[in-house]
């Protein structure tokens, strides 16, 4: 993802924006865009070089025309751009980006804006520029993102064959500057209704209609038979694809339509119309260029709008965006009606509560039945899941987890989710070995972001915990790293059969390699004594790597071989043969020496970097413990890299000693 560090903040650009709209100074995040793209927002009257900003068409924007006027001062139109939140703005929420205009308003087509220019003028004819808008329409597609994202993307839409009307909030700018009202609004039904003889029809209500913020131009009264109003929120993805033909005045759901493959029939004027992609009853005769759907996309996401980046606080790319979006929408569809738990210890609570209680707090239920009982989405930490838990979500920490142990209860920055079972169990499938079959082909942006995120990876010697540690002075010759684990780890108890213990595995890479050197590194848990997995490794490994970078190691060896450590894993990140003795999830592509029993429903070769995007990218969620939001795997990544990150207080670790000392002793009474 390409970003643009932009703090004109203070700059010689800067420029001072003169604002007599109230939401300029109350909404924290407009007011911040704004000051990275050159504008100090800015109270009393403009005076030469100064510029008037209004919102739009919003009814207080006369004020500033007035005072523009009067002071003859350059009038500056902010609007939100076209993915904004998940909710509508009358409920809440910052927008993701702002479109700054100082030509006029992109829906009003009475005079042209900074975006039909763009549109007109522009060469977009970039080839990497339309790759990356190509890759851009389908990442919206496949998350499901619109300008508005507070729907779950399964929600049941109208069997397909139907013809979609597309509703407007009464009053809406982009409707009044088309010259339209209710009356173009029944046009368009009855045209819709006379080209499509006998086809059903729906009206898609606008989220501000369903959600009761404005009136919309139809109502039940416009039903029959054949017309029906869906309220809703479904995914606009979904319901595109089950439509034959798409009607619209203005609305940006128009524009989506376009991205979707239809070319809808337009009776406003709205920015996306003119261009050859829409059937216009209103053409603008000014435009009179043709453009395919990645130019028009290019010119209206990619270079119009200013983006924002809330992780890092400056101005980013649309891909940037778009994954920030695509978090906090992913977040809102899986929590927001509140989760049940189960199996979670008392410390985990309060980071799962951050986690998964954002939109409503999560209950903590043990009792199957009781959990049942709730109605709630349920969950359950997946090593504590036995008899009765069999329909609940497991649970597990994420492959990028924390500058620290688990077993020293730091929270995690990353947590999995899986309502088919869990990735280190082969006994049953699961989420990751879907997502990981489904990532045996990938789109060139996919292959970029996965490679993108390898390097970084590398280059910053990130692994699970980012331990740190030095490495003993190693000798020349082959060398053979050999993984320890905790014995007791549920992925050993279910994904290996003959070899479960580290002298074990030691002992087999011995026999394989009896003229190598064999390193041996302790799994950090067992060194720290806080779990089971403890022995003399002196009879078979030449080096022991007590306390060594996992990262380091992996830089000095040629071969590892594991059990079913994500260590190995970790290995293939960095170019190292890895040899598998049990079944971890990263076995079975053809990337490994497997010599554990792997099912046959993973024996399908996939390509490294698809495993990568499966694993990394796909399957976790990541939590920014600085900002408290959802956030891309890049995000985290930065987190571990700069150390920036959450560390246990006292009596986490003080209770992560006692664990350890109850562990031991139990290890020495079996």
């Amino acid at each position: 993802m390409t970003d643009k560090k932009n703090d004109a903040a203070g700059s010689e650009k800067t420029r001072r924006l003169y604002v007599y709209n109230g939401g300029f100074l109350t909404q924290t995040r407009v007011r911040r865009i704004l000051d990275l793209a050159g504008y100090r927002v800015s109270l009393g009257l403009p005076r030469d070089g100064d510029l008037v900003g209004i919102w739009g068409n919003s009814p207080t924007a006369h004020r500033g025309l007035k005072v523009a006027e009067r002071y003859n001062a350059p009038v500056v139109r902010v609007e939100d751009a076209f993915l904004r939140s998940l909710f509508p703005g009358r409920a809440g929420g910052p927008p993701l980006g702002l479109l700054i205009d100082h030509k006029g308003a992109h829906f009003d087509p009475a005079q042209p804006s900074d975006l039909e220019e763009i549109l007109a003028t522009h060469p977009l004819d970039d080839t990497a520029l339309l790759n990356r808008a190509r890759g851009s329409i389908a990442r919206m597609q496949e998350a499901h993102l619109s300008k508005y994202n507070a729907f779950e993307p399964d929600a049941p839409t109208p069997e397909p064959g139907y013809v979609l009307v597309i509703d407007q909030s009464r009053g809406d700018a982009s409707v009044t500057a088309s010259g339209a009202d209710r009356n173009r609004f029944l046009e368009m039904l009855f045209v819709a209704q006379d080209e499509h003889p006998g086809a059903r029809i729906v009206i898609k209500t606008h989220p501000e209609t369903a959600q009761g913020f404005r009136e919309g131009y139809f109502t039940e009264k416009d039903t029959s038979d054949r017309v029906q109003l869906l309220s809703v929120p479904v995914s606009p993805w979904t319901l595109m694809e089950g439509a034959i033909a798409v009607y619209t005045v203005s609305s940006s759901l128009g524009f989506e339509a376009m991205l979707a493959g239809h070319k809808p029939r337009v009776f406003g004027q709205p920015f996306y119309a003119g261009w050859g992609l829409s059937v216009d009853e209103f053409p603008v005769q000014r435009r009179q260029r043709r453009l395919t759907r990645a130019q028009l996309f290019a010119g209206a996401m990619m270079i119009y709008p200013k983006w924002y980046d809330p992780f890092r606080d400056y101005l980013c790319s649309l891909d940037t965006a778009i994954e920030t979006l695509a978090a906090e929408a992913r977040a809102w569809r899986a929590d927001h009606r509140g989760w049940v738990a189960s199996g979670m210890r008392l410390w985990k609570r309060k980071p799962l509560q951050k986690v998964f209680g954002r939109y409503k707090a999560m209950k903590f239920e043990d009792d199957p039945a009781a959990a049942r009982a709730t109605g709630r989405p349920w969950m359950v930490w997946a090593g504590k899941a036995q008899v009765g838990h069999e329909t609940a979500v497991r649970v597990e920490d994420g492959f990028l987890r924390s500058r620290g142990l688990g077993a020293e209860l730091v929270p995690p920055l990353s947590l999995v989710t899986d309502d088919l079972g869990i990735y280190y169990d082969p006994s049953r499938p699961s989420q990751l070995e879907k997502l990981i079959q489904m990532r045996r082909t990938l789109r060139p942006d996919q292959r970029l972001r996965a490679e993108a995120l390898v390097r970084a990876l590398t280059r910053d010697s990130i692994s699970k915990y980012n331990l740190g540690g030095t490495i003993p002075k190693l000798p020349e010759g082959p060398r053979v790293l050999v993984v320890g684990q905790v014995e007791d780890d549920a992925s050993i108890l279910t994904g290996t059969s003959e070899i479960k213990t580290n002298h074990a595995l030691l002992a087999a890479a011995r026999a394989a390699h009896p003229d190598a050197t064999l390193i041996y590194k302790p799994h950090p848990d067992v060194e720290t004594g806080l779990r089971a997995g403890a022995m003399d490794a002196g009879d078979l490994a030449d080096v022991v790597a007590d306390g060594s970078d996992i990262t380091a190691l992996l830089a000095e060896v040629e071969t590892l071989w594991t059990m079913t450590s994500l260590a190995g894993f970790e290995a293939l990140l960095r170019g190292v043969k890895v040899v598998t003795i049990g079944a971890p999830f990263y076995a079975g592509c053809g990337l490994t020496t497997d010599m554990g029993d792997v099912p046959p429903r993973r024996r399908e070769d996939v390509e490294l970097m698809g495993l990568v995007h499966a694993t990394l990218i796909d399957y976790p969620r990541y939590f920014d413990p600085q900002t408290g939001l959802p956030c891309p795997v890049e995000v985290a990544v930065e987190r571990l890299a700069s150390g920036d990150v959450p560390h246990p207080g006292w009596p986490n670790r003080a209770l992560s000693k006692l664990q350890g000392l109850l562990a031991s002793r139990a290890h020495l009474w079996r």
